[in-house]
């Protein structure tokens, strides 16, 4: 399976959703989720970001690639993580998120998947 995550900078930290469902129902994660059959992971991540969080974002960089086949227990799901800037929209939780928050200081314990490793390889300590 394909997915994509987007790491949110803001003035104030990165955003983060606390997930409604399993798996790691109640912990907080990136943005992100799967890549429709025929779309473009970067329309993917435009896409996904909006319908959880309510922003309009522009994309940057790439992060990484994410293939660790123990990284989801849904099963072996890809990642490709992207940057991102705030370009609009107002921020409320919605469609898989139960809350949203953005943090200078990142809950380094109560991340789901491996993405620890992901904001670490966005340049956060």
């Amino acid at each position: 399976m394909l997915a994509v995550d987007v790491v949110i900078r803001t003035p104030n930290g990165v955003v983060l959703i606390k997930r409604k469902n399993e798996p790691y129902k109640g912990k907080w994660a990136i943005p992100g989720g799967f890549v429709r059959y025929g779309e473009r992971v970067e329309d993917a991540a435009a896409r996904e970001v909006n319908e959880e969080t309510g922003l309009r974002v522009k994309l940057g960089n790439l992060v990484g690639v994410y293939s660790d086949p123990k990284r989801d227990p849904r099963g072996h799901v890809v990642s490709v993580c992207f940057s991102a800037e705030r370009a609009g929209g107002r921020l409320k939780a919605s469609s898989d998120a139960q809350d949203i928050k953005i943090f200078k200081h990142i809950p380094w314990r109560e991340l789901a998947f491996d993405h620890a490793r992901i904001l670490k390889d966005a340049g956060f300590k």
